[in-house]
Formats: structure tokens, C-alpha cells, sequence
């Protein structure tokens, strides 16, 4: 159920000027009046769905509230009132696993109709991003927001200061955990007690350690992939970068979601950070002159011996927004996800450091937050041979939790390689 960048869908991003209509997705609609309830993971970007929910209600007879839930909270919430009668209409989410039980139990509507009616709900976003929502052969989710990769973040005062220039390699990574160490900064910061942001860590070394291959059979239903030698070497791997201390020792108590880890990569207490690309706005957020001047950012590095390309990345193809079927105004719900493709939404993401995924993207790259930022995405994106959907949402959200456990524990000691095996083997399947 993982979601690859292939090599084709890395040739259609070069295309993406020239093979998509930019569409202007009006937003107005005769379907009555009322409102439409729409659900979304609250964060730094917040300020473009706010600012498209006020476009679309200047014009639309139904208007669009927005709710909006803290990340920390949201997949709980979703979870709560999705099959309620206080649900949204509209609900954020990340394609993949994250919406396959909500398709399963009847709850969403497959989006063909709409498409019929307008393509560019379609054709105007990249295929293989767009093809992310989709289960058993139908659409679920128009993608928004953006693209988001998982980069390696620096401090380039803090790297300057101890000698060091950002890491190409594992080894290089290590020694430079080493340098940082012996200076009095923790090397890696990292927000431990969400325990996703401890996932990305896996879910890089087995790529560089494995290649797309291993992850995309044990997601597929074949728990014998967590047992193989290549498993167990990203682990060793992984624990030589735990046990050279380049997460300090206190990382189980520090959130990204209150700011927390952000604040010591800002305030020059950490030097890296490994985080989806959505951090460039949660930095200029909270620390907009660090991210003027101070940010850095690279691609993870390679290993030694490993099988995956280093041009692999991870991450989220985007987000998305579905439609849940017993909603009272779908004309409507239709209207506002062609604003998902406008130019302003557009802008408005490049502006906050997101990267969409939309024909008219590269028309725009130019007036993001950060040009250089937007580029650098952008290319890293369409040279991927493989783009690996996260695993808490390539897997159902029944195996987020003992997922997200099994990494915390690994990571502090709790489990050994074999505890973490026997833990990922047990995960509920698709």
C-alpha cells in the first residue's frame, strides 16, 4: 500500500509546466444554502485554509466552517467523530492507510462524480501524488497542501562554530554526533514524545539500508520482511547513532508538536533536526529570522553498502482532503476542492515554505518564502527513483499506536532488535 515515486512519475514532474492547466477553480455554488464542516490538522500552515475557506465563502451560498484540531490530537479526533453525527463534510488526512477503514466501512465518497464533472480535479495534479487517495481503484482525496519530503535541517551557525559542514554520509553523521557531543550541543534534536518524528529515522535507514523493496512487502501483508538480515543491519545502524548519544537524553520528553525540539535547532542548543519539509514553515512561524538567515537543509545521507538509492526519499506525497458520503452538500464540497488547484492556493503554500503538487506549481516557485527552498524541493523531488509513503499511513491507523510504540522503545533501550521484529510483526494489516 506504500506509495513510490517511480521513474515515470519522476519524468511527469518534469512536465508539470507544461502538462496541466493551471485552472482558476471558482468557488461558487447553487446547492442552497448551509454549511459545510471541514476538518484539518492544526499547525503552522493553518493561515491558507483559513485564507481559501474566506475566499470561497465570499462567493458560495454554503459556506465552509473550518475546524481546526492540534496536530497532536487530530488523528484521535478524526477517529472519535468520523462515523458520528458531528463529522465533517471534509477532512484532512494522508491518503494510503490513513482513509482505506473509512473506504472499507461505507463513510466516504468516491470522488468519479465530481471528476466527471470538472477533470481538473484530476488532471491537474501530479498522477502519482493524486493516485495516493486512491483505494480499490477509485479516488477518494484531492490533494492540498503539498509535497513533503523528510530533510536533514541544520543550524549553519552552530555547524560553522564546530567546523562542520552538513553530512553526506552515515560515517560523516557520526563523527559529526561526535564533534557536537564533545562541544556541549546535542547533535540531533529530536521531539521523542509525539514518537512519530522518531519514525522517520526508520523509515530512512531502511530504505538507504534495504532499498523501497523490504517495506513495501511488509506492508503488503508479509511480516517475514521485518525478520530479514537487511532489518536487522538498519537496526544496528540506527542503534550505533542512538548509542554515540546524538540525541542527547532527554528526547522522550520533548515535543515538536508545543515547539519544543524547533526551539533548540532555533536557539543553536541542537544542530540538526530530520523533519518533513513542513518545518521550514513551522521555523518561520515560531523563528523567522533564524529561518532567514540560519536554516539549513540536505538530503538524508547515504550508507555504506546499502541497497536503496541515495535519491530515495520519504515522506508524504501531500495531504489530502476527502469527502465523507452523508454529506448534505456535495455540489458544494466539489466547489471548494477546486480551489485545491487555483492560483492563489498555490501562492499562498509557496509563501508558508509548502511545495503543492499542481500543473501550475512551477509558475509560481519564484514568489515562494524561500525560492532557493521551493527549487531545492522541487528537484529533489523529481530526481527520486522512490517516494515512501510514511509508515504510520501507508499501514491502517489501527497500527499507528503499537507502531509509534515499538520505535519509542527501541530508541530508549526498552526493546532489543528482536522485541522490535516481533513488535512490527504483530502490526494489524491493511
Amino acid at each position: 500500500m506504500g506509495s513510490r515515486f517511480t521513474a515515470t512519475a519522476a519524468a511527469t514532474v518534469l512536465v508539470l509546466g507544461m502538462t496541466a492547466a493551471c485552472g482558476s477553480g471558482g468557488s461558487s455554488s447553487d446547492a442552497g444554502s448551509g454549511t459545510i464542516r471541514v476538518l484539518v490538522y492544526g499547525d503552522a500552515t493553518n493561515k491558507v485554509e483559513k485564507q481559501i475557506v474566506e475566499t470561497f465563502n465570499r462567493t458560495s451560498k454554503v459556506k465552509v466552517v473550518l475546524d481546526t484540531v492540534p496536530g497532536a490530537d487530530y488523528q484521535q479526533k478524526l477517529q472519535t467523530v468520523i462515523n458520528t453525527p458531528q463529522a465533517p463534510d471534509v477532512f484532512f488526512n494522508w491518503g494510503g492507510g490513513s482513509i482505506q477503514p473509512f473506504v472499507k466501512a461505507g463513510l466516504l465518497l468516491p470522488l468519479d462524480d465530481f471528476i466527471a464533472r470538472d477533470p481538473g480535479l484530476k488532471d491537474n495534479f501530479l498522477p502519482s501524488v493524486f493516485n495516493s487517495a486512491t483505494v480499490d481503484g477509485k479516488p477518494y482525496g484531492v490533494p492540498m497542501r503539498g509535497t513533503q519530503p523528510v530533510l536533514l535541517f541544520h543550524n549553519k551557525k552552530v555547524l560553522a562554530e564546530a567546523g562542520l559542514t552538513p553530512p553526506t554520509t552515515w560515517d560523516e553523521l557520526i563523527a559529526a554526533s561526535r564533534t557536537l557531543k564533545a562541544k556541549g550541543v546535542t547533535p540531533i534534536a529530536l521531539g521523542g514524545a509525539d514518537r512519530w518524528p522518531t519514525l522517520m529515522w526508520f523509515e530512512y535507514l531502511y530504505d538507504r539500508v534495504a532499498g523501497p523493496g523490504l517495506f513495501r512487502k511488509a506492508v503488503n501483508g508479509d511480516p517475514s520482511a521485518w525478520a530479514s538480515e537487511d532489518s536487522r543491519k538498519a537496526l544496528t545502524t540506527l542503534r550505533e547513532l542512538v548509542d554515540a548519544g546524538a540525541f542527547g537524553s532527554n528526547f522522550d520528553s520533548v515535543k515538536f508538536t508545543d515547539g519544543g525540539s524547533p526551539a533548540l535547532v532555533a536557539k543553536g542548543k541542537a544542530a540538526f533536526e530530520l523533519m518533513g519539509s513542513w518545518y521550514y514553515s513551522t521555523q518561520q512561524d515560531g523563528n523567522p529570522e533564524f529561518t532567514k538567515s540560519g536554516l539549513g537543509y540536505t538530503g538524508f545521507p547515504t550508507v555504506n553498502g546499502g541497497k536503496g538509492d541515495p535519491a530515495d526519499v520519504v515522506g508524504n506525497t501531500n495531504n489530502f482532503y476527502s469527502v465523507l458520503k452523508k454529506t448534505k452538500h456535495p455540489e458544494a464540497a466539489a466547489a471548494f476542492l477546486k480551489l485545491m488547484y487555483s492560483d492563489e492556493f498555490v501562492k499562498a503554500q509557496l509563501a508558508v515554505g509548502n511545495l503543492p503538487t499542481t500543473g501550475n506549481t512551477v509558475d509560481f516557485l519564484d514568489t515562494a518564502a524561500s525560492p532557493a527552498y521551493s527549487k531545492y524541493q522541487f528537484e529533489l523531488v523529481k530526481a527520486a527513483p522512490s517516494f515512501q509513503l510514511s509508515w504510520d499511513q501507508a499501514y491502517p491507523p489501527s497500527a499507528g499506536t503499537p507502531m509509534q510504540a515499538a520505535v519509542q522503545q527501541f530508541f530508549n533501550g526498552k526493546l532489543d532488535a528482536d522485541g522490535f521484529v516481533k513488535a512490527m510483526q504483530a502490526l494489524p494489516d491493511a
